[in-house]
């Protein structure tokens, strides 16, 4: 396969850039230009987003100060701050037992879920502390996360939270504090994000279409070149292929922004584009690849037999890949929800390898020919489809994955067994 820039490409835009910042809007109208130099037809479409200013963010336990950051979108304490007793939540079953926390400040020991927030919420809790990182952080070589709450959190009210080191939660919590001063004043607002979007017309069905997608955003701190900088520049790679091997079918190629503040570009571009989603026949999506140490699996919110016709083009092509049904935490999702069969593929890196969401996030760990190997696979597969006389994948999305979809989207909780 010739090659396009993809990958000199993924190495300039290894930078942080948060969903609506300027950054992102950089990296968006870079590939506005990658696209014109393709002759390619592209365009932004803006979408807004909720943003907030951490004014001020500040805990005190026994007279002790503590470091911390402003949980963002979940309101704010008086400038004085609260006081309030602290009370250690274990568990969600733990919540369950007070049938009021109100003047109380919950400890969490993980991040906010949405299903412990909406039990503080209903108990009238008067604030939270997260936690962040683990016991055995290097303060010189870590962050202190900077978290921000999701319409599914605050849809259910606005509780005043900030983010803790794990390390200092212990400290803390061995001076045996009964009260903790909480202060958090934030502004919030309405921001601007963008989704890039690249169209090459089919040549046989002009009015079939499959679309490719990817992230461009990146969580604070973090360069993104993993996640999702390596899907970024996968789909810029696709686009350049089937720009030079015209496809039957039009092929969409959309840049999502804010995907790491809850799917928004997705969720923005399938609301905007409802009604042209009857011709969409398959939506693929990628989100990281490119990692050395890693595994190549693509994640099937489809009908099994996708799954199974994958694994079988690994078999045929000699390409590890493990292709089953799921539905998969990137912007497939969206387009899955709206009946769009959809197809996530990574490079999923084990233990011990390539972490994503932190500073260690950097191209050192990707490989330039591990990259293309995985590019390769899904142009190989992506042609097969796009070209068909008739297309292979039906569009359904079976009962069991409606069901996990209502459970990743929130709108029902998974059976106890």
């Amino acid at each position: 396969m010739e090659k396009y820039s993809s990958f000199e490409f993924l190495k300039k835009i290894s930078f942080e850039r948060i969903g609506a910042s300027e950054n992102e809007l950089t990296v968006a109208n870079m590939l506005i230009k990658e696209c014109n130099k393709l002759q390619i037809d592209a365009k932004l479409e803006d979408f807004e987003v909720d943003g907030y200013d951490i004014k001020k963010a500040s805990l005190e336990a026994n007279g002790v100060s503590y470091d911390v950051t402003g949980v963002g979108m979940s309101g704010s304490t008086d400038d004085d701050g609260l006081e309030g007793e602290l009370v250690v939540i274990t568990s969600d079953e733990h919540i369950s037992n007070y049938s009021s926390l109100e003047g109380k400040i919950a400890l969490i020991f993980t991040r906010m879920m949405v299903k412990t927030y909406k039990l503080l919420c209903e108990r009238k809790c008067s604030a939270f502390i997260c936690a962040s990182g683990s016991l055995y952080d290097d303060i010189n070589n870590s962050d202190l996360e900077k978290m921000s709450l999701r319409p599914r959190h605050y849809d259910n009210g606005k509780i005043p939270g900030v983010c803790m080191r794990m390390k200092d939660i212990q400290k803390m919590l061995l001076t045996h504090p009964k009260e903790v001063r909480l202060t958090l004043v934030q502004s919030e607002f309405k921001k601007t994000s963008h989704n890039v979007v690249a169209t090459i017309p089919g040549v046989r069905l002009l009015d079939e279409i499959v679309c490719f997608t990817a992230h461009y955003d990146s969580v604070p701190f973090s360069t993104g070149a993993y996640d999702n900088g390596t899907g970024t520049a996968t789909i810029l790679e696709s686009l350049a292929y089937f720009n030079d091997k015209k496809p039957d079918r039009t092929l969409k190629f959309i840049w999502c922004g804010s995907e790491e503040m809850g799917l928004l570009g997705s969720k923005a571009y399938t609301e905007t584009h409802k009604e042209d989603l009857k011709q969409y026949k398959l939506c693929i999506n990628v989100d990281m690849t490119g990692v050395l140490i890693g595994r190549d699996i693509a994640c099937c919110t489809t009908v099994k037999p996708v799954a199974d016709y994958i694994n079988y083009i690994g078999k045929e092509l000699g390409f590890q890949i493990t292709a089953k049904q799921g539905v998969y935490s990137s912007d497939s999702t969206p387009f899955a929800d709206c009946g769009v069969p959809s197809i996530s593929f990574a490079r999923l890196a084990p233990r011990g390898g390539s972490e994503i969401h932190s500073r260690k996030d950097v191209i050192d760990f990707l490989d330039e020919a591990t990259f293309f190997k995985t590019v390769e696979f899904i142009n190989a597969f992506a042609t097969r489809v796009i070209n068909s006389v008739n297309f292979p994948i039906p569009k359904e999305i079976p009962d069991e994955m409606k069901k996990e979809l209502d459970i990743y989207l929130g709108r029902k909780e998974r059976e106890e067994k």
